[in-house]
C-alpha cells in the first residue's frame, strides 16, 4: 500500500504532464486508443465516486455557517464560465458542435483538481471544497438550462436527458462514496492516498479516447479550439478573481474563488458532449482537461510565493489538508 501512495503522489504531481504525453501519443497513433471510447462515462463516474469518498460532513459546513463566499463563487461559476465561452464561440465563429462543446465545458461545475491548486496556491481550502461540493450536486439542474439557453442555437439540447446523464455519472456514484465511507470509515482512511493514481489514470484514458476520436479534426480545427479554450480558462480565473474582490473578500478567497471559477469538471464534459452533441463537441472539454492542469499549477506556484495577509488567512478545517492531497484530479 506504501509503494502504491508514493505512486500515486508522483502521478497527482506530475498530472499535467502525463495528460499532455497521452494526448500527444492518441493524436500521432489513434488506433490503440480509438476502443477506449465506450469507457468514458464508467471512468468518469470513478473519479466521481473517489471523490464522494473523501468528502465529510465538515466540508459542508462553510456553506451553512458562512454562505456568502460560497455563493459568490457558485453564481460566478455558473455566470462567468457559460456566457465567456459563448461570446468566445460567436466571435471565433466556430463550428457549432465545437462552439456548443466549448459552452458546455463553460456550463459544467468545478473540478476537483482546483482544491488541490487552491492548497498549493495559500487560498482558502475549506471554502474551495465547498464550492466544488456545492456546484457538482446542483450541475444536473443548472448545467442543462444554462445549455438550453446559450447553446441551443447550435445543438439540439435534451434537457431532462442530460439532467438523468449527470445523475447517473455524477450524483450516484458520489452518493455511494458517501456511504461506503460513512459504513466503512477506517477501511476507506487506509485506502484514501491511492485514488490520486486512479483518476490520473481515468482522466488519461478520457483524453486519449477523445483525442484519438477526434485526430483528423484536431489535425484542422485544433490549434483555433485550443486557442479557445486558454482564454475561456484565463478569462475565467482573472474574472472570478475580480468578482471576489468586488464583493470584499479577503486574498485568500479571492485565490480560492479564482480557481474553482476558472477550473473546470471537464472529465464531465467531454462525457456529457460525446453522449448528447457528438464527439466532436467533446475537443474543447478534452484541451481543457490539459490546459487546465497547467494553468492552474503555474497560477498556484505564482500565488504561492506571494505572501498573503496573515489575518486573512483561516485556519484550515480539521482535516482539510489530509483531505486535500487525497483529492482526486478532475
Amino acid at each position: 500500500m506504501k509503494l502504491l501512495e508514493t505512486i500515486s503522489s508522483i502521478a497527482g504531481k506530475f498530472f499535467a504532464v502525463w495528460v499532455i504525453v497521452i494526448a500527444v501519443i492518441a493524436f500521432l497513433v489513434p488506433a490503440p486508443f480509438q476502443q477506449l471510447g465506450g469507457y468514458v462515462t464508467i471512468l468518469l463516474g470513478v473519479v466521481m465516486f473517489g471523490m464522494g469518498l473523501t468528502l465529510k460532513p465538515v466540508d459542508f459546513k462553510i456553506i451553512a455557517t458562512n454562505p456568502f463566499p460560497v455563493l459568490i463563487g457558485f453564481v460566478g461559476q455558473f455566470t462567468i464560465m457559460p456566457l465567456v465561452a459563448f461570446l468566445i464561440a460567436t466571435a471565433l465563429n466556430l463550428p457549432a458542435e465545437l462552439a456548443a462543446g466549448l459552452v458546455l465545458l463553460g456550463s459544467v461545475p468545478g473540478g476537483t483538481a482546483s482544491n488541490v491548486m487552491v492548497f498549493l496556491a495559500k487560498g482558502n481550502v475549506p471554502l474551495s471544497i465547498a464550492m466544488t461540493s456545492l456546484s457538482t450536486l446542483l450541475a444536473p439542474v443548472v448545467t442543462p438550462l444554462i445549455l438550453l439557453l446559450l447553446a441551443g442555437q447550435w445543438m439540439p439540447v435534451d434537457a431532462a436527458a442530460m439532467f438523468l446523464s449527470i445523475v447517473q455519472v455524477i450524483i450516484v456514484p458520489i452518493a455511494l462514496g458517501l456511504l461506503i465511507r460513512k459504513v466503512f470509515p477506517k477501511t476507506v482512511e487506509k485506502s484514501i492516498g491511492v485514488l490520486p493514481l486512479i483518476s490520473v489514470v481515468a482522466i488519461m484514458i478520457i483524453v486519449s479516447a477523445v483525442v484519438s476520436g477526434n485526430a483528423e479534426r484536431l489535425a484542422q480545427t485544433g490549434l483555433l479550439v485550443f486557442v479557445a479554450v486558454m482564454l475561456h480558462n484565463g478569462a475565467g480565473l482573472l474574472l472570478g478573481y475580480f468578482a471576489a474582490r468586488m464583493c470584499g473578500l479577503d486574498e485568500s478567497k479571492r485565490r480560492a474563488i479564482a480557481l474553482e471559477v476558472g477550473m473546470q469538471n471537464s472529465g464531465l464534459g467531454v462525457t456529457l458532449a460525446t453522449a448528447h452533441f457528438g464527439p466532436v463537441a467533446a475537443i474543447p472539454s478534452a484541451l481543457g482537461a490539459v490546459w487546465h492542469n497547467i494553468s492552474g499549477p503555474i497560477l498556484a506556484t505564482y500565488w504561492a510565493k506571494k505572501p498573503v495577509v496573515e489575518q486573512e488567512v483561516k485556519a484550515p478545517v480539521e482535516g482539510t489538508e489530509q483531505a486535500v492531497k487525497h483529492t482526486p484530479i478532475g
